[in-house]
């Protein structure tokens, strides 16, 4: 098995398309449409269709979907809204939906079971959204799609779901594990996991910060700006900005839409960045003129991070198995006006075979992980996995340990992270190396680990952040070091 890009990175760490649902509730509905192009129904109904059947991720179809359909900002907002909030409540509207449709909702075709699904996420969940025109608008997009009887299958369902929704309750001899799975539309094998791991009251505060829309943040490129001065600069273009309590280098951003359109992005001044990937770097700590390898590095946010950090000065080797994805790593550091950073494609498993022992002042490993951090952003990620991705993920994880950690210099760092919170993946993985490892001890707790002591104190070894501790992804993160 080949190994070379860090956890999540199959899109699961930039910021939801068209800005927050807050402001997607607010969206007129896309009940018309210019020059033939799609309504923004239709176009989260393309979406919520070729995710179920092709597979396909949620955010890079959505993506795609809206660039061809040129709709309006609220409309953006909306298509995104639907798609997002549909896939999170799935399990939840299935269960309902299935009481309003006689022959079950599997024997409907994907795009009309979809269509169900987001015109039940619209009554149920979107106060903001007039109930005639949720439904006006399913059964206009079931004649253009289909026939009369769908149509009217689909009417008569929605009216139903309309006339009964006060009346929509869960099972009352429910377990705790399956509440808390049905309730917050999580499959329950990773609710009985996170209780088991860290309690029901919180596994079930996971699962509500699931469901709530990420918050858009940014990281100052601090070779080319300053975090006051361009809070100063977006406040005077209107945004609202504050700084992250998180991080020094990081902007939470509200009502901004899509930073990476902006044009202190384009001029290099920021990146988008969740707050919590924002600490790999800090806990890194590469002074300038040391020699950094990050294993697992594309797209390139924690390499670029760490060569900012350096000041332009030393070296960030940002190494990826895919070609494709070295690319961005390079489209990221020419952005950022970048010089310190050298890419190199290989497997992550072989490192040892390029570099000579004890080549490298601090080591990154972002290692591939379940992902299961950073399901607000990605929510299809909690219906495609099952335990067995965790364990074998797990396993990788431990060789990756195993196989870059001799590259480091005695008294060098090694720091070892995931976007997920799964303990065999986190905290146990580090535990069952440093058995294997004696010349490696846990380093003391960097500042930026106390920035959150609750993360802190959650494992005997490492940051084990959780969504709902600081709005921002969950993630994990351990610093350790090789004994001179």
């Amino acid at each position: 098995m080949s190994a070379g890009s860090g956890g999540g990175q199959t899109g699961t760490r930039s910021n939801r398309t068209g800005g927050s649902r807050g402001a997607a509730k607010g969206g007129k509905g896309g009940s018309g449409k210019a020059g033939g192009r799609s309504t923004a129904r239709e176009t989260a109904l393309q979406v919520l269709t070729g995710v179920e059947v092709e597979g396909a991720y949620s955010n890079l179809l959505l993506n795609a979907a809206l660039q061809r359909a040129s709709l309006s900002g609220p409309d953006i907002g909306l298509a995104t809204e639907l798609v997002y909030g549909t896939i999170s409540r799935l399990s939840t509207i299935d269960y309902f939906l299935g009481k309003f449709v006689t022959k079950g909702l599997d024997k409907l075709q994907p795009w009309v079971r979809n269509l169900l699904r987001m015109s039940f996420y619209q009554l149920y969940y979107l106060d903001r959204i007039p109930p005639h025109a949720a439904v006006n608008e399913a059964v206009n997009i079931a004649k253009k799609r289909g026939h009369q009887g769908i149509s009217g299958m689909v009417n008569g369902v929605l009216r139903n779901v309309l006339r009964q929704k006060e009346q929509l309750q869960l099972p009352k001899n429910l377990t705790t594990e399956q509440r808390i799975a049905m309730e917050h539309s999580h499959p329950v094998w990773m609710v009985s996991g996170w209780i088991k791991q860290y309690g029901a009251e919180t596994a079930e505060g996971i699962c509500r910060a699931d469901n709530e829309p990420p918050a858009v943040s940014v990281r100052i490129n601090r070779t080319k700006a300053d975090r006051d001065g361009l809070m100063e600069q977006m406040s005077r273009q209107g945004l609202e900005v504050k700084a992250s309590q998180l991080s020094e280098d990081g902007i939470i951003v509200q009502g901004g839409g899509n930073m990476a359109l902006s044009s202190w992005y384009r001029e290099g001044l920021l990146s988008v960045q969740d707050e919590s990937s924002m600490l790999v770097a800090g806990a890194v700590d590469a002074k300038p003129g040391m020699t950094v390898l990050d294993c697992c590095a594309a797209p390139g946010g924690k390499s670029c991070h760490i060569a900012e950090r350096m000041m332009g000065s030393g070296k960030v080797i940002a190494n990826d198995v895919h070609p494709h994805k070295a690319k961005l790593i390079a489209e990221q550091a020419d952005r950022l006006g970048l010089s310190n950073i050298e890419i190199r494609t290989g497997d992550a498993l072989k490192l040892a075979e390029q570099y000579p022992p004890a080549s490298f002042d601090r080591i990154l490993l972002d290692a591939p992980c379940s992902g299961l951090g950073v399901i607000r952003r990605k929510p299809d990620l909690k219906w495609a996995k099952s335990p067995q991705d965790v364990a074998d993920i797990a396993a990788l994880q431990q060789e990756l340990l195993d196989a870059v950690s001799g590259l480091l210099k005695p008294g060098g760092v090694l720091v070892y992270s995931t976007c997920t919170i799964e303990r065999a993946e986190n905290a146990g993985a580090v535990a069952a190396f440093l058995e294997r490892h004696e010349q490696f001890a846990v380093d003391e707790q960097p500042g930026v680990f106390r920035r959150l002591p609750s993360a802190s104190a959650r494992e005997v070894i490492g940051l084990q952040v959780l969504p709902q501790d600081a709005g921002s992804d969950g993630f994990y993160i351990a610093r350790l070091v090789k004994k001179a």
